[in-house]
């Protein structure tokens, strides 16, 4: 008898021998079952999007070698199937690995429980990207507290002003206490340092947020490209950034350059041209042109230069 006809329902495993024999099923939360690979689902709610191609094919790799050697975490649908919780890299891995069937914890959780512990695997194991992230936390919280998004954003706002006498109320609100609650269990973020720090990356613009959410780019690199309004202009420097592994001190360099250059931006562009003039004046002074007789002739035609137009400057006005 084939091992597909054999194992039709989840059956605990117990060794290796279990691969090769019927066991009886039974009522243990933790015990890892053989479920056939074809009856898990994902969940319509995944805190990842994103998965590195090359860590992937290393995971393939090792799954044809060795099996799952940690199982998955699945809860029971009402249409007799299991929807995956947790181990979604490992499904997909045994998905393209071409394993019939797959190693499984069964759990009974709520949609709330069975997000957070999606998401708290993730995080435990620092393998979501800061959108994905961001999104779940923000996904988690209103599940936690019955809100919408809009509903969960508005509510970290409202205490980002501790100088209104309305934070107050805010603050010692069940709502606020049941946020706590949830940042604890996470243990990464504070309510203002995910307020500052990760909300902002959910207004980010489609191209930004997708390399983000691709990770080719940290988030630090990509808040600053964001602030670039012109499309052309954004991508040109996002795709710079990317192709040639631009530092942020390099990308603020690239984006007060853009920004000087920008049509209406007259100040900008004053401010950047005096603090270049003040940058070479100083260093004209420590240099040792003054020194140099060959140089002299041409430091004094930049100086009439100057002068000329300080004149007309000074004519116009």
């Amino acid at each position: 008898m084939s091992l597909k006809k054999r194992v039709s329902q989840p059956y605990e495993i117990k060794g290796v021998d279990a691969l090769f024999g019927v066991e009886e099923a039974v009522d243990n939360s933790s015990a890892a079952f053989l479920i056939p690979i074809e009856q898990i689902v994902l969940p319509h709610q995944q805190p990842r999007r994103y998965f590195a191609p090359q860590a992937m094919h290393e995971l393939v790799e090792s799954i044809k070698q060795h099996g799952i050697l940690q199982p998955l975490l699945v809860r029971p649908q009402k249409d007799g199937k299991y929807e995956l919780v947790a181990g979604e890299r490992r499904f997909r891995g045994a998905k393209t690995a071409q394993l019939k069937f797959v190693p499984a914890v069964i759990r009974e959780m709520t949609d709330a429980e069975a997000l957070e512990l999606a998401l708290s695997e993730n995080l435990q194991r620092e393998d979501l990207n800061p959108i994905e992230e961001t999104e779940s936390i923000v996904a988690l919280l209103g599940l936690k507290l019955n809100q919408t998004t809009e509903s969960i954003v508005a509510l970290l706002q409202s205490a980002a002003h501790p100088e209104r006498e309305a934070v107050d109320n805010v603050i010692h609100s069940q709502e606020w206490q049941s946020l706590l609650e949830v940042f604890n269990t996470i243990g990464k973020f504070s309510p203002e340092s995910f307020r500052t720090n990760r909300l902002p990356l959910l207004k980010l613009p489609i191209d930004v947020m997708e390399a983000l959410r691709s990770g080719v780019i940290e988030y630090t690199k990509a808040k600053v490209i964001a602030r670039i309004r012109d499309e052309a202009l954004r991508k040109s420097l996002l795709s710079d950034a990317i192709q040639n592994n631009l530092s942020l001190s390099q990308i603020k360099e690239r984006l007060a350059e853009i920004q000087a250059n920008t049509p209406g931006n007259t100040d900008k562009k004053s401010s950047s041209l005096k603090k270049k003039i003040d940058e070479a004046y100083s260093k004209v002074k420590k240099s040792k042109v003054w020194d140099n007789p060959n140089q002299h002739k041409r430091l004094q035609k930049i100086l009439v230069e100057l002068e000329a137009l300080l004149v007309e400057s000074s004519d116009d006005n």
